[in-house]
């Protein structure tokens, strides 16, 4: 089978750096935890999880040692809580989350209802909103009522959202009742540069493959944005959860992977895609 890998995608820079900083501390160091799984890829969280890296849902989890923050960041009041226990922290926020939480922090101190798009779930959403008191996160149209009437409003986007939601949500809010909007735009050139190249090559095959986490944003993202334009996609984590009957009659793949997915899951991925046709043949 000819596979087509998209020019951009796997591993991006703030991703890179928060393994980088977790081999250098559990080089160094017995007693280290994660808050909160470090990226989305639950194979990357095994590896690191062998050579001692401990993950913990919550601050309470943690009573010593060394704490490494992960790229999607952490509230302040975490942060706090750490340091009254006197824990070592290592911080390998993203500087596009770092920036967005600064920006969310101006917003509030200048007298704005801050207001992040983005899914409320997601674990640097939740940071974001731990550095405001009264943020409000909308997802979509249906939480436009979440907005306060007449309000100063100050936007904000998760920073892997695609520019198109970004775009439609503040033609929405800017139809609703408001006495000020200010924006600024937060969202990852990174990722911008992953959709773009992954929608591009969508279109050019039979067949299209997305490779990512379940729970990152960023990968379900492109897996969104791919299906809209080519049905024959499918969000997987790695070669083994592919049912090889999808690929019959398919003559030409394409490839592409989330920001917190490896270099050799996308190799062992193509390379077996690549192998397949002359399995069948």
């Amino acid at each position: 089978m000819k596979v087509i890998v998209a020019e951009k995608c796997g591993f991006c820079h703030g991703v890179k750096n928060a393994i980088r900083m977790a081999e250098e501390i559990l080089a160094q160091e017995d007693d280290v935890y994660s808050l909160g799984p470090i990226i989305h890829n639950k194979d990357v969280v095994e590896q690191l999880a062998q050579t001692g890296l401990k993950t913990v849902s919550k601050v309470e989890d943690i009573q010593s040692g060394t704490v490494l923050i992960r790229s999607h960041g952490a509230a302040p009041q975490q942060l706090a809580k750490l340091k009254e226990k006197g824990i070592n922290i290592v911080d390998a926020t993203c500087v596009l989350v770092k920036r967005l939480q600064r920006i969310a922090e101006q917003f509030e101190r200048d007298g704005y209802n801050v207001v992040v798009i983005g899914d409320e779930n997601h674990p640097e959403v939740q940071a974001v909103v731990g550095c405001a008191r009264e943020a409000v996160v909308i997802a979509d149209e249906s939480d436009l009522h979440k907005l306060p009437a007449n309000g100063r409003l100050g936007i904000v986007c998760q920073t892997t959202e695609s520019p198109d939601h970004f775009g439609r949500m503040l033609g929405a809010i800017g139809r609703g009742s408001f006495r000020e909007l200010k924006v600024v735009n937060t969202l990852c050139e990174e990722a911008i540069k992953r959709q773009q190249s992954a929608v591009r090559l969508c279109k050019q095959v039979d067949i299209m493959f997305v490779l990512g986490g379940l729970e990152s944003a960023n990968t379900r993202r492109l897996a969104e944005l791919c299906k809209n334009e080519n049905s024959e996609t499918h969000h997987l984590q790695n070669w083994h959860e592919l049912d090889k009957s999808i690929l019959l009659g398919k003559k030409k793949a394409g490839v592409t992977a989330g920001a917190s997915t490896p270099e050799w899951i996308i190799a062992e991925f193509v390379e077996n895609l690549e192998a397949f046709e002359a399995k069948e043949e």
